[in-house]
């Protein structure tokens, strides 16, 4: 349970990164490009004993190719977040990126014949019901003009599609000798296709490099890496289905998240937002309780 522990301050430190992103006009993209470098690095030197001529036999691994499949999809659901925020804004991306955990769960329940009783299916819904209350800030409710929920529908599938190709590819490829190895190589095809964009951009006078960027984008790399390294550790905890682990790690993510929120931003939050919260940890517990 300390690699599930791990793997949600992980992606809560993530959370936190964005915030300052946006507090010290951070660009996203390069800083993205550079916390990919950053990932790449640091699973290169965490994997055990590796030689230039195993490192060169890459390409030849089972996971190679759904690795680099995964890193191009980092960038691409990247940008199609930043389309939704534009045309719904953040409450829309949040919801639809968030909710995506019911994709990989209807997955390795269906692919992997995980058991499904009434208190998991109950635990399940009710993390479903307050991710959804978490995420959404506005009073009204989300609001999108139909003509562009294309794009909130595609951030939802990608982001769920991303989740299901990890335990996938995890579990079918991966030996635990090569976790640190397989992390390295998405984050890699990440910063390359991260690069092409910027260089796209570059190109028209469009984009350009500062320091900050590259500073921000070092501090992400670092719980950017150990978010997935460790993700794929939990899903090997011995004991608890990975629905499950995928159900606590999301909801998790954003019960923290948003008490931080809170705590260090001074984030308001609704009686709505109180309430998800509170079935957040009722969810959280009934699961648990369940494996």
């Amino acid at each position: 349970m300390i690699v599930l522990l791990l793997s949600i301050l992980s992606s809560s430190a993530i959370y936190i990164a964005f915030k300052l992103f946006g507090k010290y006009k951070i660009t996203t993209l390069n800083a993205l490009i550079v916390n990919y470098f950053t990932a790449f690095i640091l699973g290169l030197s965490l994997q055990n004993q590796l030689s230039i001529d195993e490192l060169l036999e890459t390409p030849q691994k089972d996971w190679f190719y759904g690795s680099m499949t995964l890193g191009v999809m980092f960038i691409l659901v990247f940008y199609l977040m930043v389309i939704t925020t534009q045309k719904g804004g953040m409450s829309v991306v949040s919801v639809a990126s968030k909710m995506s955990v019911a994709i990989p769960v209807l997955f390795v329940i269906a692919y992997y014949e995980e058991p499904l009783g009434l208190l998991k299916i109950i635990g399940i819904l009710m993390a479903l019901v307050s991710v959804y209350l978490v995420s959404v800030r506005r009073r009204d409710g989300l609001s999108i003009d139909m003509k562009f929920f294309i794009f909130p529908l595609l951030v939802f599938l990608g982001s769920g599609l991303i989740e299901s190709s990890i335990k996938f590819l995890e579990n079918t490829y991966v030996p635990d000798s090569e976790i640190s190895l397989f992390s390295a190589n998405t984050f890699l095809f990440a910063c390359l296709t991260g690069s092409l964009v910027f260089g796209y951009k570059a190109l028209s006078g469009r984009a350009k490099f500062n320091w900050k960027d590259i500073l921000g984008g070092f501090l992400l790399g670092i719980p950017n890496y150990f978010s997935i390294y460790f993700f794929i550790l939990a899903l090997r905890i011995d004991g608890l289905d990975s629905s499950s682990i995928f159900i606590i790690n999301n909801v998790s993510i954003v019960l923290l998240s948003t008490l931080l929120g809170i705590v260090c931003f001074k984030e308001k939050v609704s009686p709505k937002n109180w309430i998800g919260i509170g079935i957040a940890i009722l969810s959280i517990l009934l699961i648990t309780y369940v494996n």
